[in-house]
């Protein structure tokens, strides 16, 4: 009896449901399918940020792996707070003659909370990009910084000359799906600007000879990249800002196969280059392909995206040896090339493959025109204001860790602490006099910096 008043029970309370509540309207369904579908976009953009940290922990030294730590986490909660105040009504807000927005900020007027947090994440990630390019020597209150100068005065503006119909790069016909340029291209310029400003790591270059300062765990690494991987079907899918049954899956299709190529080809081109697959090149070739496709991702073909990676995996390598060894920028995970050159082959891409402008479709040359000018001008901005900034910045206190800070390690200078048991032992030893005692200069560097790898010569020097 008790079993048969059980299985009756949620008949009698749906029987007892008000007289007035109505069925849901296939409008009010698709709504709701749209907004999960953009706030699920938005959590794995913000999981993405776990591959961030992953990739640049692997790819940099033991000693500096909790201040890469606290410099992603940083970025997470500072771009969000700010974009919240200020940064998403000079995006989104009215425009003041395509050049920024004037109204919007902490959400009044604004009833799309799920496009506010979604585009926070995008924030975000243009920001972080900087944490890997400059790692291992700057200071943390100048990163923190420079990202608040970054969320406040440059990615928004950005955003709001192409990602607005107001925007005056939009109304040339600037095309950036899902931010190649907004976001990628925006960051990697703010990040050479401040490596610039930086210079390299001590030990990286002697004379003319280039050193390797080897990653300290390129497993790690490995799996940051399959996090943002994962994370850039959020990215690129969710950008259609509705759960579209047609272009989400030719977003996700043409995200996966520019990608999965983007790897084949800078690994067998690190084979034909250098004599040997170079894993953590190979790796920064799924990033590259990722970033690539960015732009175009709804607007390239099937066929037209795999071309696109193909790309992408070549300049990557070319690209990250370019860097190094002639310009001589000392990026430890290869941002720069990654979200730098393949953003603006990915969003000039367009110009060349998009089936309705592009000019291997017949459209002629005027959309790569109009993608080279957007891009031009994303990079002299940017690099102006950051700059500006970061002069400003190492005026008032230098950016840059002392040599001794450096040499120590960040984890320990800058945090007083330490990510690994064992560096903390050996920097005690070192100090302490358990062993022989070196100055507290390269002695101790050489200790630090070859724990696993010896410092040895380019293959690209």
């Amino acid at each position: 009896m008790k079993k048969k008043v059980l299985s009756i029970s949620p008949l009698l309370l749906f029987a007892a449901l008000p007289a007035y509540a109505q069925a849901p309207t296939v409008e009010s369904l698709e709504l709701s399918i749209n907004l999960v579908w953009v706030m699920l976009g938005a959590v794995l953009v913000f999981f993405m940020h776990a591959g961030f940290t992953l990739v640049e922990t692997g790819f940099t030294r033991a000693k500096n792996s909790l201040n890469i730590i606290m410099k992603n986490f940083i970025t997470i909660s500072i771009v969000s707070i700010l974009y919240y105040f200020v940064g998403f009504g000079f995006m989104f807000g009215d425009s003041a003659n395509g050049i920024i927005g004037t109204n919007g900020f902490l959400l009044s007027g604004r009833e799309d909370i799920d496009f506010f947090v979604f585009q926070a994440m995008f924030a975000a990630t243009s920001i972080t990009i900087i944490s890997g390019a400059v790692a291992e020597r700057i200071r943390i209150s100048s990163y923190i910084l420079i990202a608040v100068a970054m969320s406040v005065i440059v990615y928004p503006v950005i955003g709001h000359w192409i990602w607005t119909g107001d925007g005056w790069l939009a109304q040339l016909g600037f095309t950036d799906f899902a931010g190649s340029t907004v976001v990628h291209l925006t960051g990697a310029i703010a990040a050479l600007t401040v490596v610039i400003f930086l210079g390299p790591r001590i030990g990286k270059y002697t004379g003319k000879k280039v050193n390797v300062i080897p990653g300290h765990n390129i497993p790690l690494g490995a799996l940051g990249v399959f996090v943002l991987w994962l994370g850039w079907f959020g990215f690129n899918g969710a950008s259609t800002l509705a759960a579209d049954t047609t272009l989400v899956p030719h977003v996700i299709a043409t995200t996966l196969l520019s990608t999965s190529a983007a790897f084949v080809t800078s690994a067998l081109y690190t084979k034909i280059r250098f004599g040997k697959i170079d894993p953590s090149i190979s790796l920064n070739g799924v990033l590259g392909g990722l970033v690539g496709i960015t732009a175009g991702a709804a607007d390239i073909s099937i066929l037209g995206s795999i071309i696109v990676g193909f790309v992408s995996g070549i300049l990557l390598v070319e690209g990250v040896r370019f860097l190094d060894t002639k310009v001589r920028v000392d990026d430890p995970v290869g941002a720069i090339a990654v979200h730098g050159i393949c953003g603006i082959w990915g969003t000039l891409a367009i110009g060349l493959f998009s089936t309705s402008s592009g000019l291997f479709y017949g459209a002629g040359a005027s959309q790569l025109g109009i993608q080279a000018i957007g891009v031009l001008a994303v990079i002299i901005y940017t690099m102006l204001i950051v700059s500006v900034v970061t002069v400003v910045i190492n005026f008032i206190l230098p950016i840059r860790v002392s040599s001794q800070d450096e040499i120590a390690g960040l984890d320990y200078s800058e945090h007083g602490s330490y990510a690994y048991e064992w560096s903390q032992t050996l920097l005690e030893r070192v100090i302490n006099g358990s062993e022989e005692k070196p100055e507290h200069g390269l002695g101790l560097a050489d200790r630090l910096n070859n724990l696993t790898h010896g410092t040895v010569k380019s293959k690209t020097s």
